[in-house]
């Protein structure tokens, strides 16, 4: 497997540390000024409207893609109550995570693509890129029965007409075709370069967001044996607003054909993630 970046700087992979708020370790008065100002423009953010959060955090989005982004949010969070699809319940958290998140891949991803959002859940980041961008022709895949069945129940909530495959990426790809395959929060790099190893056929990459975590993700699949037959490559690094996290854009290409079986999944334990 080879990395490369395709930024012009190279920022480190940690995730930024706080300082200290003194020798004695305790938490200083501008450091409490700080936290209590944040909490304050957070409360005010998430009283407001979705269009207000948007603005407050900076981003361009127009008002007709903001109201169908709110009657989503909406719905999802409605069945949220009944089945646990996202921990993103705060207008804050919706737009700062999911809406840049979403963003983020956008900019990755050309025009008219046939796009597959793997492991899609409550439908993040695959609807609110189909209704971002008209030009991409969106589907989601979601393997567990039940959480597809409400995804579908949201989507006609909403009024979206996107289509739902409630199936594992492995059988969808036996039959259907895709020019990217997206994912957030879905496994780690070894289990998509298994699942993906008999398909390369199928699709022209897999784009990506991660945590600081990818890079020991990386070095994983390499001990595991998955990491031959794949480019993995890095395309953006981005913070997340109101936050000190990093997220990073990654994109894995299958770089050849696979050459004999791949390792067998059962070899290796599971690890929490």
């Amino acid at each position: 497997m080879s990395i490369s970046d395709s930024t012009s700087s190279q920022p480190s992979d940690e995730r930024p540390r706080a300082e200290s708020g003194g020798e004695s370790g305790g938490e200083s008065p501008q450091a409490a000024d700080t936290l209590e100002s944040e909490t304050l423009e957070s409360d005010a953010i998430n009283a407001g409207t979705l269009a207000e959060a948007i603005a407050a955090v900076g981003l361009q989005i127009d008002t007709a893609a903001i109201e169908r982004l709110d009657a989503y949010r909406a719905a999802l969070w409605a069945w949220n109550e009944k089945l646990n699809l996202t921990r993103h319940t705060t207008l804050e958290k919706f737009v700062t995570r999911d809406l840049v998140d979403t963003l983020a891949l956008s900019e990755q991803i050309p025009a008219g693509q046939r796009v597959l959002d793997v492991g899609a859940g409550g439908g993040v980041p695959g609807v609110p890129l189909a209704i971002l961008r008209s030009d991409l022709k969106i589907i989601l895949c979601e393997s567990v029965t039940k959480k597809a069945n409400a995804l579908q129940a949201i989507l006609a909530e909403s009024g979206l007409k996107i289509p739902v495959y409630a199936a594992r990426l492995e059988t969808v790809l036996e039959t259907e075709r895709f020019d990217t395959l997206i994912a957030r929060a879905v496994a780690p790099l070894w289990k998509f370069m298994f699942w993906l190893r008999p398909h390369a056929a199928r699709y022209e990459r897999l784009v990506l967001i991660k945590g600081p975590g990818w890079v020991e993700e990386r070095g994983e699949a390499r001990h595991r044996g998955y990491a031959k037959g794949f480019d993995l490559r890095k395309l953006a690094e981005y913070p997340t607003p109101r936050s000190t996290a990093i997220s990073t854009v990654l994109s894995l290409t299958p770089s050849s054909k696979p050459s004999g079986p791949p390792p067998s999944a059962a070899r290796f334990p599971t690890r929490r993630r």
